[in-house]
């Protein structure tokens, strides 16, 4: 398979499949020339097809309903993001939340100091426990407003939500101008597609035509979806080239064109504004990449610079084993036939501008840093463009008071992530 498809094929390397143990194993020694390129960084693995499939039909996970990143030089972790409906919301974890001691029970907590000093971001992932309902953790949390709270919380199923009904779509009032604000968790579920019409709907009938989309934690996902997202902002683009699909020579004859379609409440957006950090990927990129040739010096990257993943999977099934080897098959471009952007889209657009990721303030709120990085762009403002080292923040290298003399006074944060994600979690970085 990775032979016939695989988009490097002369990036392939041999491998005996009978030295190995683990299938992801072999398939990262065999993609290993690639990654060392910085073209397949573990983008190529195989997962389950009936989990994969579950989480893109029902948005549905099973955990605490929260986004964990940490300090990497504190070693400190810190909820992003909490969802609706899940049992860390209910028990008082949200955005700004930090979690200073994980246990089974009170009588054996363990500071996440401690667990990171002897173990690393694994230690505090094992400390969590698996992804399964019913498993249950004692945590301990200060809140930003300081107070500290100690509760018993167990994981149960709960609901992938894609635009979050406290911020997911907001009207920002912007000295009497009307800013959309679209804050989407990920392009992995289905069901996205028809929010986003929602949304867009909303803002069609305020009259915006400026926007702010925020993808600061979106991994990817559903290429359908983001489709859909640029029909949105595509009125008057209907026919013209959105993005291109390209495969490995071999395969040119399966390359294809995908143009902007007409969508009832899709609107033409002036300026736009995409908030982005390393965990911003994939899908999240495609949009972003594709309205530069329509936009140009009307958009701007906000925060901190993408992942860098501007290639996609192909699923490979073998049913009878509950099997799906996804593989890095085809690149996408934007009308331009512009796609080389494997060290983050900082460096293909056309605007930047450095933003903390503000966890003292909700999402939504215009105080929040980058939000108001956003506005200050849409406002015609002047600020400091974003390094376009690969990843985030902290691949810049920079030191605490180098980040501190150009006003980046917050912490450096990359999501909690195991080795081996589950299905959700390499979609949704951070999830637990």
């Amino acid at each position: 398979m990775l032979n016939e498809w695989y988009l490097f094929p002369s990036l392939l390397a041999n491998a005996n499949p009978a030295a190995f143990n683990d299938l992801n194993d072999y398939l990262d020694a065999r993609v290993a020339p690639a990654r060392a390129q910085n073209r397949d960084r573990f983008f190529t693995f195989a997962t389950s097809i009936a989990e994969e499939n579950a989480l893109i039909n029902s948005g549905a996970s099973a955990g605490f309903g929260i986004r964990l990143f940490f300090d990497s030089q504190a070693n400190r972790v810190f909820v992003t993001e909490a969802y609706e409906g899940a049992n860390g919301l209910a028990a008082g974890l949200d955005r700004g939340s930090e979690i200073t001691a994980i246990g089974t029970s009170s009588a054996n907590l363990q500071s996440v100091s401690s667990l990171m000093s002897s173990g690393g971001p694994q230690a505090v992932i094992n400390a969590l426990g698996p992804s399964t309902a019913g498993t249950t953790r004692v945590l301990r949390f200060t809140q930003p407003s300081g107070p500290t709270i100690e509760r018993s919380i167990t994981k149960t199923d709960f609901a992938l939500d894609p635009i979050s009904d406290r911020y997911g779509a907001l009207i920002i009032n912007e000295g009497g101008k009307r800013v959309g604000y679209l804050n989407l968790r990920t392009f992995i579920v289905a069901d996205a597609a028809n929010q986003l019409r929602n949304a867009f709907g909303q803002f069609g009938a305020e009259g915006v035509s400026e926007l702010i989309i925020d993808l600061r934690y979106n991994g990817g996902g559903l290429v359908d979806v983001a489709d859909t997202l640029g029909d949105l902002m595509g009125q008057g683009l209907t026919g013209q080239v959105w993005s291109k699909t390209v495969l490995r020579a071999s395969k040119a004859g399966d390359n294809q064109t995908r143009v902007f379609r007409s969508e009832a409440n899709a609107i033409t957006p002036t300026r736009i504004a995409f908030i982005t950090t390393g965990a911003s990927a994939s899908a999240s990129e495609l949009v972003t990449n594709s309205m530069i040739p329509y936009l140009g010096n009307n958009m701007a990257l906000v925060g901190a610079n993408t992942f860098g993943k501007p290639v996609g999977q192909f699923g490979f099934d073998l049913a009878a084993c509950d099997l799906r080897v996804r593989a890095v098959t085809f690149q996408t471009v934007n009308a331009d036939d512009e796609g080389e952007y494997f060290t983050g889209l900082a460096s293909v657009v056309p605007n930047t501008c450095r933003a903390g990721d503000d966890l003292s303030r909700p999402l939504g709120d215009p105080r929040e840093a980058s939000i108001a990085a956003a506005l200050d762009f849409l406002a015609g403002r002047s600020c400091t463009a974003i390094s376009s080292a690969a990843g985030d923040i902290s691949a810049t290298g920079m030191t605490q008071s180098q980040r501190m003399r150009i006003g980046l006074d917050l912490p450096e944060r990359q999501p909690l992530q195991p080795d081996r994600p589950t299905p959700a979690q390499r979609e949704l970085p951070g999830l637990f």
